[in-house]
């Protein structure tokens, strides 16, 4: 169901508010009291759009998915070269985080404990890091060029979680303007066309298989499904 105009305003000021406190005490000294006072409305409000302050990063984290989308607009509708798709995303990626880069810089302090529900990997952030996951796949299913059936059908999670080795390193560049995660980002994209292309080569067939299967069951083993 839509949400009413007024809904969405009041979600967008907690949400506002939120992460200007987070900015100012980090995440742990901020409470939901003072994110509700900061936006001007009731504490049960507060709770009301947002159960808790893992809502709210949570919220963040979809901010930031939807101004990617955005920033990618319909570009791609344009472009077939699977290197140019990449690259186009990525670029779109880092411009449009880099007006949080200070805030995920605190952020990071407690998304990185692997048992916290604001890590990237976490069950809670299952729905956004799916979405994500669709940006890479529309890249790839887009792409003229060859790239092995069953390489094809992983990458789209291979390529999120190398989107996701970037925003690291971008977290941590403290170079102007973020100079040095540019330059990685571009060479690094680069450097995956050519091993898509080599690992797509018929007699690379075996390697592929094997590397795959060991991605697969990593995966299986992370969500506590492996034998």
């Amino acid at each position: 169901m839509k949400q009413r105009p007024k809904a969405v305003a009041t979600k967008a000021k907690i949400l506002g508010a939120a992460l200007e406190l987070f900015r100012e005490r980090g995440y742990e000294a901020a409470t939901m009291r003072a994110i509700a006072d900061r936006a001007g409305v009731a504490l049960g409000n507060a709770y009301y759009y947002f159960g808790s302050k893992e809502h709210l990063i949570q919220a963040f984290y979809d901010r930031t998915h939807i101004e990617h989308v955005a920033a990618v607009g319909t570009q791609l509708d344009e472009i077939k070269d699977f290197k140019a798709r990449l690259l186009l995303v990525m670029r779109a990626k880092l411009e449009s985080i880099e007006p949080y880069h200070r805030f995920a810089g605190l952020l990071f302090r407690s998304a990185a404990d692997p048992a916290s529900p604001l890590n990237p990997f976490s069950a809670e952030s299952q729905p956004v890091r799916r979405e994500a996951t669709e940006i890479f796949r529309t890249v790839v299913e887009g792409s003229r060029g060859r790239i092995a059936p069953e390489l094809r059908a992983e990458l789209p999670n291979l390529l999120w979680l190398y989107h996701m080795g970037i925003v690291l390193f971008w977290i941590h560049d403290t170079s102007r303007g973020r100079r040095c995660t540019w330059r990685l980002m571009e060479r690094s994209v680069d450097l995956i066309v050519k091993l898509v292309q080599l690992a797509s080569l018929p007699l690379m067939g075996p390697v592929r298989r094997a590397a795959l299967g060991m991605v697969r069951e990593l995966r299986a083993s992370s969500h506590g499904t492996a034998a």
